[in-house]
């Protein structure tokens, strides 16, 4: 199921990340790697989840590449 559907406070962890190979890259810089856990912390337009120790904000669209 793509990120953009998990709950608020759930732990998951990343599956499969999609995209052209400039997303993935991005997202790995950010700590967003196959097998890795996430953490959404909040919901408001955009996510903001926890990935390893820090907070980011990512949007819906690129939640929707995020396989966990």
């Amino acid at each position: 199921m793509p990120l953009s559907m998990v709950n608020v406070g759930e732990t998951r962890l990343i599956r499969k990340i999609g995209g052209q190979t400039e997303t993935k890259q991005f997202l790995e810089k950010l700590g967003f790697v196959v097998g890795g856990e996430i953490k959404v912390v909040s919901v408001m337009g955009n996510l903001i989840v926890q990935v390893k120790e820090a907070r980011v904000a990512i949007s819906k669209e690129m939640a929707l590449k995020i396989m966990v």
